[in-house]
C-alpha cells in the first residue's frame, strides 16, 4: 500500500507541473526547446529534426507534434516513429523514438553522360544525409529524382527523372533505379578491357542481343551478370569485377550527341580462389561427413563458384528426397585474400518431413485422371519425396505417353503447387491442366 500512495502522488505532481497548454489540450500552442531522437544508426538528431520540419522556439501543439511524425514516416527513412514530450515551464522537450527503415543502393540506369560521383553529389547537395542509399519508397526518394531532374536541366537535358525499386541486376537484394525518359542513346559498340572477351566469337554472338538497342545500365549489367560472370567463376575467379559500364563521350550535352554510342566494361578478374572447406551446422538428419561428400569438392580444389553454388542446391534435393521440403541453408563465406582461399559456415534449418496428403487435379477428363492417380508415384502417407514429384512433372510437361497410355489428353501448360499442412505434418499436390 505505501508503494501505491507515493506512485499516485507522483502522478498529482506531474500534473501540477504541466503547463496549462498541455493539460487536456486547453490551449493550442507552446514554444518548441528542443528536439531530441533516439534508435538511429545512420542519421543525426539534428538531420531527424530537420526532416520533421520542426523547428526550435516555434510554437507547436499537438497537432504539428503528430504532423512531424507523420512527416518522417512518409520520407521513407523510418519503418516506426513515436513521440512523446515533456512539458515545461518555459516550453516543451521533443523526442522521436524511431526505427530506420533498410535502404537499398542508388542505381543509375541511363545517364551516360555523367559519373555516378557527379550524380551521387547532385543528390547529396539536396540530402545532405545521403550515402549512396536510399529507401525503397518515400518522399526521400521524390526528392532525389527532383535533385537529379535539376543536375540534368542546368547541363542542359531537359528530362523527367522516373524511380523504381527493382532486384539488382548483379546480386541479391534490390536497387532504386533512376531512369530518365528522354530520346533514348543506342549501344553502337561494347568492348571490354579483357582482350579474350573480344576476340572470343561465344561472347560476341551474345552481345547481339544488346547492339543496336536503347542504352540501358541495367541491361548491360544483367548481361554482364548471367552470361560473363559464370565463366569467370569457373575458373575459381569468385571476386572478379565486371564493370561498371563507361560511355565515353566527347563535347558538352548542350551538344547533339549521336545516337549510337560505344560502350566500355572494364574487367578485373583479381585472384583464383581455392576452396578449403565447410563447417556444418544444424544437421541432423544428414550428417556432415554426407553433407561435405554430396559438395563434390575437395580441399585444395579451384574453388569453381558455378559448382559450389550447385552444391548448395544437390543438398537440398537431398533433403527433399527424405521429405524435408523447407529445408533451408545459409552458406556464410570467409576469404582469405592472402592465401586466396574460401571456407564457408553453413548453418543449415532442416525443418521437419512431410509425408505425402492428398492430390487435387482440375482440368482433365475422368478417365485422363484415373491414369495420373495410377501412375502418380507416392502413395498417401508416404515420405513425400520432392524428386519423384519433379520427375512427375517432367514427364507431364514433355506429354509423356507413360502416364496417359494411348488415352489423347490435350493440354498446355501444368501449373503445379505444393500446399503443406504443418499440423498434420502433409503436404497436398495441386495439378491444373490448362
Amino acid at each position: 500500500m505505501p508503494v501505491r500512495i507515493g506512485s499516485i502522488a507522483l502522478l498529482l505532481f506531474a500534473a501540477f507541473a504541466l503547463p496549462a497548454w498541455a493539460q487536456n489540450g486547453t490551449l493550442a500552442t507552446a514554444p518548441l526547446r528542443e528536439i531530441h531522437s533516439d534508435g538511429l544508426k545512420s542519421l543525426q538528431e539534428s538531420q531527424v529534426a530537420a526532416l520533421s520540419g520542426l523547428v526550435p522556439g516555434a510554437q507547436v501543439g499537438k497537432d504539428d507534434l503528430q504532423g512531424a511524425a507523420d512527416k518522417l514516416v512518409q520520407s521513407g527513412l523510418f519503418a516506426k516513429v513515436r513521440y512523446n514530450f515533456q512539458s515545461r515551464t518555459d516550453g516543451v522537450v521533443l523526442t522521436f523514438h524511431v526505427e530506420e527503415a533498410p535502404r537499398v543502393p542508388a542505381y543509375f540506369d541511363n545517364l551516360p553522360w555523367f559519373a555516378d560521383s557527379e550524380l551521387n553529389d547532385a543528390i547529396r547537395k539536396q540530402l545532405p544525409f545521403y550515402d549512396g542509399s536510399l529507401p525503397e519508397a518515400g518522399s526521400i526518394v521524390d526528392q532525389a529524382a527532383e535533385a537529379l531532374g535539376q543536375f540534368l536541366a542546368a547541363h542542359g537535358l531537359q528530362a523527367s527523372v522516373e524511380h523504381q525499386a527493382v532486384p539488382s541486376p548483379t546480386g541479391d537484394g534490390s536497387v532504386q533505379q533512376f531512369h530518365i525518359t528522354a530520346e533514348a542513346l543506342h549501344i553502337a559498340t561494347l568492348q571490354f578491357s579483357d582482350p579474350a572477351l573480344n576476340s572470343s566469337r561465344a561472347v560476341q554472338q551474345q552481345l547481339e542481343e544488346l547492339r543496336g538497342k536503347p542504352y540501358s545500365r541495367i541491361a548491360i549489367d544483367m548481361f554482364l551478370t548471367e552470361q560473363i560472370r559464370p565463366a569467370f567463376l569457373q575458373k575459381g575467379f569468385l571476386r572478379a569485377k565486371l564493370g561498371p559500364p563507361e560511355v565515353r563521350l566527347t563535347g558538352n550535352p548542350n551538344q547533339k550527341l549521336p545516337e549510337q554510342i560505344p560502350v566500355y566494361v572494364p574487367i578485373n578478374p583479381g585472384a583464383v580462389y581455392h576452396f578449403k572447406g565447410v563447417e556444418w551446422s544444424g544437421n541432423n538428419v544428414l550428417s556432415s561427413i554426407t553433407l561435405t561428400h554430396s559438395l563434390g569438392l575437395k580441399s585444395g580444389d579451384v574453388a569453381d563458384g558455378m559448382a559450389i553454388e550447385a552444391a548448395w542446391e544437390r543438398i537440398r534435393e537431398e533433403y527433399g528426397r527424405r521429405g524435408y521440403i523447407q529445408t533451408r541453408i545459409d552458406p556464410t563465406p570467409a576469404y582469405d585474400d592472402q592465401a586466396h582461399t574460401i571456407a564457408y559456415s553453413a548453418r543449415i534449418d532442416e525443418g521437419k518431413p512431410f509425408r505425402m496428403g492428398s492430390i487435387v487435379i482440375t482440368g482433365l477428363s475422368p478417365t485422363a485422371e484415373k491414369h495420373l492417380r495410377e501412375a502418380w508415384p507416392l502413395q498417401q502417407n508416404e515420405l513425400f519425396d520432392k524428386a519423384k514429384y519433379e520427375e512427375f512433372l517432367t514427364k507431364l510437361q514433355a506429354h509423356s505417353t507413360e502416364i496417359f497410355k494411348e488415352l489423347p489428353v490435350h493440354y498446355d501448360e501444368v501449373g503445379h503447387w505444393l500446399q503443406s499442412d504443418e499440423t498434420k505434418g502433409t503436404v497436398d499436390v495441386l495439378l491444373d491442366f490448362k
